[in-house]
């Protein structure tokens, strides 16, 4: 079985701590996408895993084994990088084969894993070629293959796409996703990228300063972020915040005030004083053109026609902004004031240290 179970994990380089003692519990054959802003230290704790970075405290344990001390080579994992890091002058066969040459592996055993890794990605036709002859997607194929024949029990995956272009960076999310599901193995994938995220994990961690900020399924993680910072990194658009005061509160109910009107929140009001300044946060798919009033009114300042649907970017007259989705023929231009209604039930709400407020239901539990 290859769990990953960190336990109070901390790196600091000197006085300065850059990983602040995360756990975490990754189950045989997950697939985890560690997602975050550049600098998050996503990738150091990837390399700490890997063995290729030393722990300052706390432990790793990879199949129930403590790999603190345990060199990289004897982890049972296998790291596929961003810059492929082949070697130019041998052929991708020889590539993928190099590191178990050097543990000795007998030839036929290498040349077996090799055509069966080949066979997998289909890169058959490949394996005669040097690097500089492939595509870079071709060279990334070659890249996992040489993981593939380590037979790991963990693969991770530090921002691997990040150097192809946009289709094919499409086209290498559901080939990953679908190697994954043939392998028995659990993955370990590094991205900054929350599209990658959304859709190629089982399990999203939102990484921010070396902290877990929230662990949950890709729509757990979009649909009810644990804070602003969740809220506003995870979505293509971002969900919208608008600063905003309580009008009123109960048990179960909160109302917040919003440039065109009130919103009404089915959460726990009890903590929250009338005035008690929040934020509100709402999907753009949630907020609507309406011939009523809304619940924001303001003019529009950009489109983004992307065929199925547009985005509109739009600006109140007391300087907040959101943007909201319409039809993908809308009659909207460019200077018109619009009114925006928000699906029942879709709002939520952040107090004053940005952390989400539980749900009514939760509260009356």
């Amino acid at each position: 079985m290859a769990d990953v179970l960190l336990r109070d994990v901390r790196k600091r380089y000197g006085a300065q701590e850059v990983i602040h003692g995360v756990s975490l519990e990754l189950k045989h054959r997950e697939f985890i996408v560690f997602v975050g802003p550049s600098g998050c230290g996503k990738s150091t704790l990837l390399r700490m895993i890997a063995g290729l970075e030393q722990i300052s405290d706390g432990e790793i344990l990879i199949g129930g084994r403590r790999v603190n001390d345990t060199p990289p080579g004897d982890r049972g994992v296998a790291m596929v990088f961003q810059n492929y890091a082949l070697y130019p002058h041998m052929t991708a066969a020889d590539n993928m084969s190099f590191g178990l040459r050097n543990i000795g592996t007998p030839r036929a055993e290498i040349e077996e894993r090799v055509a069966a890794a080949a066979r997998t990605l289909q890169i058959e036709h490949l394996l005669k070629r040097r690097p500089s002859e492939m595509s870079g997607g071709q060279r990334q194929r070659i890249a996992i293959g040489r993981a593939i024949v380590r037979r790991p029990n963990v693969f991770l995956f530090d921002e691997p796409l990040s150097n192809l272009d946009a289709a094919l960076r499409v086209q290498m999310r559901v080939e990953l996703v679908q190697l994954h599901q043939r392998l028995d193995a659990t993955s370990i994938y590094v991205t900054h990228d929350q599209v990658e995220a959304m859709t190629m994990a089982d399990r999203i961690v939102v990484f921010r300063d070396g902290r877990i900020e929230q662990v949950g399924t890709p729509l757990e993680v979009y649909r009810t972020p644990a804070n602003t910072f969740v809220a506003g990194f995870i979505g293509a658009p971002k969900m919208n915040l608008l600063e905003t005061r309580v009008t009123a509160a109960s048990t179960g109910r909160v109302e917040v005030a919003l440039p065109g009107g009130r919103a009404e929140l089915a959460v726990d009001g009890r903590a929250l004083a009338s005035g008690a300044s929040v934020t509100f946060g709402v999907r753009p798919e949630h907020l609507r053109r309406t011939a009523g009033e809304g619940v924001f009114r303001g003019q529009v300042k950009a489109l983004e026609r992307l065929g199925r649907e547009t985005l509109l970017h739009v600006t109140g007259t007391d300087g907040a902004s959101l943007i909201a989705t319409d039809t993908g023929d809308s009659p909207v231009r460019i200077g018109d004031t619009v009114a925006l209604a928000l699906e029942p039930g879709s709002g939520r709400l952040f107090g004053g240290n940005g952390a989400a407020l539980p749900p009514a239901a939760a509260s009356a539990a």
